[in-house]
C-alpha cells in the first residue's frame, strides 16, 4: 500500500529533482534512498535462506576453490 507524503525541500533541490530525475519518477528515487535507512533488513533469515540454497552454496564453494587456484598460480 502506498501513502502520500508531502515533504518541503529547497527551490534549488526541487528543480534539480525534475531535471535529474524526472516529474514521474521522483517518489521513487526519494523511497530508493531512504528504504534502507528506515527498514532494517533481516540478514539471519536472508543468510539462512541462503545457505539453505544448495545448488547456489554448491557453485559458491567451486568458484572459491577455483580463485584459491587463481591465485596459488601468481608469479610472485
Amino acid at each position: 500500500m502506498n501513502r502520500e507524503l508531502t515533504i518541503t525541500v529547497d527551490e534549488e533541490v526541487y528543480e534539480g529533482l525534475h531535471q535529474v530525475i524526472g516529474q514521474q519518477r521522483i517518489s521513487q528515487f526519494i523511497e530508493d534512498l531512504v528504504r534502507p535507512h528506515v527498514l532494517q533488513a533481516d540478514l539471519s533469515e536472508a543468510y539462512r535462506l541462503m545457505a539453505a540454497d544448495e545448488t547456489r552454496e554448491a557453485e559458491a564453494h567451486e568458484w572459491a576453490e577455483g580463485t584459491c587456484r587463481d591465485v596459488a598460480d601468481e608469479a610472485r
